[in-house]
């Protein structure tokens, strides 16, 4: 138990030093060329750089160090040493990194590869149950000593670095930031829930053999069954849970289309999947 334990502890902070390299690698091509400031850290080193020419590595690890101090406080140990590490990373890379030659000056192309690459570098960090500090430990304080929601106080801290760079900058730039924290935020859900393309169905029908039929034969998948009372004719029906591949989502519509088109049929995102099948592999008895 206690090797399975180091081995997690270990996966957990090769994953905070991925997606640290993600973040700085994204702040160096995409961000700080384009002189976007997306919330943050990052996005205070952006505009110090831009007035006093400040190196952006230096500011961060700068400012971060007393924001450890309070991490240390509010937070757990070992949460503490992963945000420790997630922390000074990120700076590093982008020191090791600042003459790369990749850079992207296009504020539209920047916002949208580089919120991506963001994105990527965050949902892997957190993953490790890490974190890479920053503006989250702020918001960590507003939300201890105002009782606002995380999400809220995570904005508010963005907001005030976005709505500085529209002074520094431009007011277009500004909104090219807050294109790229929305594409952050959804690619850091995406990574974190390991989303993949995949549908729940939810099918109502009063002829479930056919339904099953159609899915165990043709499409390969499982499914339940539960049993339902129609609202409006109060006659006895039957609702069939199915969860299958995006492909196959519009494969399964042509055939319910076809064998039972009076069928009541709902497609909905499925966020994650565990289970035989999806997360784990098909075992046939």
């Amino acid at each position: 138990m206690s090797v399975l334990l180091k081995k997690s502890v270990f996966f957990d902070y090769v994953q905070i030093i991925i997606g640290a390299t993600f973040v700085g690698l994204a702040f160096n091509i995409f961000l700080l060329p384009s002189r976007i400031a997306a919330g943050g850290i990052s996005g205070v080193s952006t505009i110090l750089y831009e007035l006093f020419n400040y190196n952006p590595a230096v500011v961060q690890w700068i400012i971060n160090i007393p924001l450890i101090v309070l991490g240390l406080l509010l937070a757990g140990k070992e949460f503490s040493v992963k945000t420790i590490v997630g922390t000074f990373f990120v700076p590093f890379v982008i020191f090791l990194t600042h003459d790369i030659n990749l850079s992207v000056d296009n504020p539209l192309l920047s916002s949208i590869y580089g919120g991506i690459m963001l994105g990527i570098g965050l949902g892997i960090v957190y993953r490790g149950n890490g974190s890479t500090g920053g503006t989250a430990l702020i918001a960590q304080l507003l939300k201890k000593y105002t009782g606002i929601s995380s999400g809220f106080s995570q904005l508010i801290v963005d907001g005030i670095v976005v709505v500085t760079s529209a002074f520094v900058f431009n007011f277009e730039l500004a909104l090219y930031a807050l294109m790229a924290i929305y594409v952050t935020s959804k690619v850091i859900d995406f990574v974190q829930l390991q989303t993949s393309p995949t549908k729940l169905v939810l099918i109502i029908t009063e002829h479930e053999d056919k339904i099953q039929a159609v899915i165990q034969n043709e499409i390969d998948r499982g499914l339940t069954k539960v049993k339902s009372t129609g609202g409006f004719s109060n006659n006895d029906k039957t609702m069939i849970f199915c969860v299958v591949e995006q492909s196959e989502a519009v494969y399964l519509k042509k055939l319910l289309q076809t064998a039972e088109p009076s069928a009541f049929v709902i497609f909905l995102n499925a966020s994650e999947i565990l289970g035989t099948g999806f997360s784990r592999a098909k075992v046939r008895l």
